[in-house]
């Protein structure tokens, strides 16, 4: 099966190029801007029309929650004019997509786990650009998957896990949010997942809504608590309010996802989330320098 990852260079795309060794029967092509932009129609339709992929997992996106609420049409380009753009070659030359989203597309008042069916109820500029995104791929892709996730973080790139490390190796304490609830999500699974799911080939017809965390809830000072914990640093990590810490872009103050859904439909097995931060924490010297 011939494979292509938009976004090769990020945490995700980085996690499926270290995992997919072991899926010998994919054939994977690593894209980033810089081989491919995915908001440039003509010219990813030409690319695409060449490499006769069964699959394009769309690992691209901007992340940069609160910057996105200044640079409003770049965060659109990128996170919904260009799934916008792969949905439609989806149907045109008849490959399946995946693509990537997020549990902020969520208001964060539900304060139960959050299935695939509930309507989604964006904060904020990035949410909404993620949320559009997913609206455009149900109306123009042919078959695939739409794929939410949350508070990702790797060995790879920047993330809070290696911001927290940072600060707690520079500082004797640090104040971090406790009253939103999620779950932390390690990439290395969800890219191991994603490679389950391609190389099984039973993605079903039509294009399905999926969520994918990592086991368990932890609101962001649980989350800063453990990093500390597990990395054995000296470092007190105090809890404060959101109205302590206001950033741009509004955050759901709960966003657990049930992921019931595709662990029955694909037989997969989802980690604590606790578990996983452990084993990524070992990685951290052997992957990256400098906590790059």
């Amino acid at each position: 099966m011939k494979i292509l990852i938009t976004g090769a260079k990020g945490q995700l795309g980085r996690s499926i190029h270290k995992h997919a060794p072991l899926f010998t029967s994919l054939d994977i092509t690593y894209t980033d801007v810089e081989d491919l932009d995915i908001t440039d129609m003509p010219a990813l339709e030409k690319y695409l029309s060449a490499g006769n992929y069964d699959y394009v997992v769309n690992c691209a996106a901007y992340t940069a929650v609160d910057k996105a609420e200044e640079d409003d049409v770049k965060a659109f380009l990128i996170n919904t004019k260009a799934v916008e753009n792969l949905s439609v070659l989806s149907k045109n030359l008849n490959f399946g997509l995946i693509h990537i989203s997020t549990d902020f597309i969520f208001d964060g008042f539900h304060y139960k786990p959050y299935v695939e069916s509930d309507k989604p109820g964006p904060r904020s500029i990035y949410a909404t650009t993620k949320a559009r995104a997913e609206e455009v791929m149900l109306a123009n892709a042919l078959n695939g998957l739409i794929i939410r996730t949350s508070w990702l973080y790797s060995e790879f790139g920047h993330n809070f896990v290696k911001t927290i490390i940072r600060y707690a190796t520079e500082r004797d304490s640090l104040n971090i949010v406790c009253d939103q609830t999620g779950t932390p999500t390690y990439a290395g699974d969800l890219a191991e997942t994603l490679l389950i799911i391609l190389s099984n080939k039973k993605i079903p017809e039509g294009v399905h809504i999926y969520h994918y965390s990592n086991e368990g809830t932890a609101s962001w000072f649980d989350f800063a608590k453990a990093i500390v914990s597990l990395s054995e640093i000296d470092c007190t990590i105090e809890p404060i309010p959101t109205e302590a810490y206001p950033l741009p872009a509004k955050r759901p103050y709960y966003s657990v996802l049930n992921t019931s859904k595709i662990k029955n439909d694909f037989g997969i097995s989802i980690p604590y989330w606790r578990d996983s931060l452990a084993a990524c924490l070992k990685l951290l010297p052997k992957e990256t320098e400098g906590f790059s």
